[in-house]
């Protein structure tokens, strides 16, 4: 009974992960691929060979059973891979999975600590004269866990079949993200893939660790209001029925807020399962909307940039990723051109998409990269102040990490402040609703004790 129910919760959170993400399991725009689990078109290298899904079970170095899946044009490929590996082969064999099958394992991308970590890790044995092949098998040894143990098997066989590093990353779906794939596709034309690495590296730290601030100061406040909400809801349903039954029996004239509270307990009461199917009903339309509706997702936006706080907080963050990729991006010799347009992929900020459309097109005409961030209210005057420091005297890398730097400082303030000010908000709220429950149910109690006298 506890499998099942815990299968259809697994169904039911793909599906909803499936509507939100707004994307066909099958497609991966990014790389200009289809990537499926049973089946992988290459639009670089292989666009009319389709992939094989293989089901493999073999022998590992120290005998013990290893079973997986593979994707591979040949069962010869799969055998040959293996072998190289050192595995003892014990069948393999064509499997195939349905789409739905297919939906239920989707790939989802790698978190920034994994990803800093699988970075730093392959940065480190590269640099000790280690071969990138070798690294990637070293990694696999390393790591028990079979998600990841496939993931560096697929790329170790892109990189045996002749792919490069960039390209075995980018037939990986979506696991990787788009701008480390294009940082390293330039960096495999300029020949400093170790120095790619590492300011991969320490770009998805800093972005990680933006984002775990941002959390943190959230995590508190989202506590208290699933507290109040459980505390209201435990009052409506067990608490406040109680004391109607009193008040019936004792015939008392019960005030507006009590009557009020009354009604609004009977109807939770009757309505609990509709409610909450009516409220999770609107919580995924709503995240669906954001997700897959552009103008949606842009008045969301700009209604949370135009709070006071939230909006520096939000500023702030998207100032610091969007100076330090173009840095980044500028470091490893990317046209200024391509840099913008890669910016523009990178963001999922509607506003700032705008305006980097609009340094595109300046920048096709011929006017100057700065002009499109003018008078921008989503573009601090500091930030662009420096930006045009930087386009006047040829350094604009240099000045990009200098804005970046400044506005990691601003972001942690900001974030404190914001953590200051939500707390005692939320400890009022709570207190506030706890309040008017019990004054709607000690009010008509005094007036019964005072017509008692």
């Amino acid at each position: 009974m506890l499998k099942n129910r815990l299968f259809y919760v697994i169904i039911i959170y793909r599906i909803g992960d499936y509507i939100m993400n707004g994307k066909n399991v099958n497609n991966t725009s990014n790389n200009n691929a289809v990537f499926s689990s049973n089946q992988t078109v290459s639009g670089n290298t292989a666009a009319s060979r389709v992939k094989t899904r293989y089901k493999y079970t073999c022998y590992d170095k120290e005998g013990k059973t290893v079973k997986g899946y593979f994707d591979a044009f040949r069962r010869l490929d799969v055998e040959s891979f293996l072998n190289s590996q050192g595995y003892k082969i014990l069948e393999i064999k064509e499997t195939k999975i349905s789409k739905f099958g297919d939906f239920l394992t989707l790939e989802r991308p790698m978190k920034y600590k994994d990803l800093v970590f699988f970075l730093t890790q392959l940065s480190t044995y590269i640099k000790s004269g280690i071969p990138l092949t070798d690294s990637i098998v070293m990694l696999d040894e390393q790591t028990k866990n079979k998600n990841r143990k496939n993931l560096y098997k697929k790329i170790l066989y892109e990189l045996n079949t002749g792919a490069p590093f960039s390209e075995a990353l980018a037939r990986q779906g979506n696991i990787f993200p788009k701008l480390l794939i294009n940082m390293l596709k330039t960096s495999e034309l300029t020949g400093n893939l170790t120095e790619a690495l590492d300011d991969m590296a320490a770009y998805y730290k800093t972005a990680d660790t933006n984002r775990k601030q941002i959390i943190s100061a959230l995590t508190y406040p989202s506590v208290v209001l699933v507290v109040a909400i459980a505390v209201l809801t435990f009052l409506l349903i067990f608490i406040i029925p109680r004391f109607e039954d009193i008040f019936k029996q004792l015939g008392a004239d019960l005030p507006g807020i009590t009557v009020f509270l009354v009604n609004t307990s009977n109807f939770v009461k009757d309505n609990i399962i509709k409610i909450i199917i009516a409220v999770a009903g609107v919580i995924i339309i709503l995240i669906a909307m954001y997700k897959n509706i552009k103008k949606f997702r842009y008045f969301v936006q700009y209604i949370l940039m135009h709070i006071p706080i939230i909006k520096n907080v939000i500023i702030d963050n998207q100032i610091v990723m969007f100076t330090k990729t173009f840095s980044s991006l500028i470091r490893h010799d990317v046209f200024i051109t391509d840099s913008i347009e890669m910016l523009g992929k990178v963001t999922n900020n509607e506003i700032y998409k705008d305006i980097i459309k609009e340094a595109v097109t300046n920048l096709s005409t011929g006017a100057g990269l700065s002009k499109a961030f003018e008078d921008k209210w989503a573009f601090p005057r500091i930030a662009y102040e420096m930006l045009v420091t930087g386009e006047k005297t040829g350094r604009l890398g240099v000045m990009m990490e200098n804005v970046a730097s400044y506005y990691e400082e601003e972001q942690k303030a900001l974030v404190q402040r914001l953590k200051s000010l939500i707390e005692p908000v939320m400890i009022i709220l709570l207190a506030g609703i706890v309040g008017v429950v019990l004054l709607a149910i000690f009010v008509p109690m005094f007036s019964m004790y005072n017509d008692i006298l």
